[in-house]
């Protein structure tokens, strides 16, 4: 198969997004919003190493590009940036708060419904057509959080927000293209920093003395961040765009295993109804491209 090492790139990023919380419940004593100031922080250098040492001429180009871009496109872009940047911050602010003081199926589940309520929102807000089979799909789900908001509606209600602002951050995104994806993210990290500032000069800033939280940290930020970040990105030029989303379950299965197997965390009859039937809607909304993908790999 040709593109089998783009395919095995993007398995290999989403396989590491699933076990993220290895590396976030062992600092779970730290405050949520502390957390994700490191992360932030960690990432911002990390990602601007990068940037000067691998991708400097690209980002130069970008920038020379969006100068001679009209006013009004210009606008756009920094709007589109900056509520990306926003939305993103807040979307990893949750997602910490959800594996280290909810748990961690809560987080799994959000990210097992995203792809459909993005999909849904980009119907609405972007106009972008949708089958009857898919929404086929999305009424499954809908009954999906039903049943699982019965069984536990806080969760439930963290849950979503946690899909909701990922959703909203993709959707902003598909509209960005006056920027290089990559380079858009290193703007986004810079904000995310500039508008987190605030909270520790109200709240005073606390620096954590154990030096197994700043390695944890540096995992978060390298091998749980930036690494699968850039996998996307390599996986993108061989493969696929719809490929590399139908992976992206990959990443709540592994973390609802982990929750159960690792974390030995209860789950009940209604939660495992509810997760069996978002999977089934995964495979509804997605049956013509795996079809596609099958006939494919046959080809070749």
């Amino acid at each position: 198969m040709q593109n089998l090492k783009y395919y095995l790139v993007a398995f290999v990023a989403f396989m590491l997004w699933g076990f993220f919380s290895l590396a976030l419940k062992p600092i779970a004593y730290v405050p949520s919003f502390d957390i994700l100031f490191y992360r932030i922080a960690f990432s911002t250098v990390l990602i601007l190493i990068v940037t000067v040492l691998f991708r400097r001429k690209i980002f130069l180009d970008d920038i020379k590009a969006f100068k001679k871009l009209p006013k009004t496109d210009k606008q756009k872009g920094i709007r589109l940036t900056v509520v990306g940047g926003i939305l993103l911050g807040i979307n990893w602010f949750l997602f910490i708060y959800v594996v280290n003081q909810i748990n961690v199926q809560s987080a799994s589940f959000a990210y097992l419904i995203c792809p459909i309520i993005t999909t849904f929102l980009a119907n609405i807000l972007l106009k972008e057509h949708l089958q009857k089979i898919q929404w086929i799909a999305v009424c499954i789900s809908l009954v999906a959080c039903l049943i699982y908001f019965f069984s536990n509606s806080n969760n439930l209600l963290f849950a979503i927000l946690v899909a909701l602002t990922y959703s909203l951050y993709l959707i902003s995104q598909r509209k960005n293209t006056y920027f290089d994806k990559f380079n858009a993210l290193v703007f986004q990290m810079l904000i995310i920093l500039v508008l987190s500032i605030p909270y520790f000069i109200i709240h005073g800033f606390a620096v954590p003395s154990e030096a197994s939280f700043y390695f944890y940290i540096f995992i978060i930020a390298s091998v749980f961040t930036l690494i699968p970040l850039y996998l996307n990105l390599y996986a993108l030029k061989g493969a696929s765009a719809s490929t590399v989303g139908i992976m992206i379950y990959i990443n709540p299965i592994i973390a609802f295993l982990l929750a159960i197997f690792y974390y030995k965390e209860h789950v009940n009859t209604l939660q495992f109804v509810s997760y069996f039937l978002i999977l089934l809607s995964v495979f509804i909304f997605n049956y013509q491209i795996i079809n596609q993908l099958k006939k494919k790999t046959i080809n070749q």
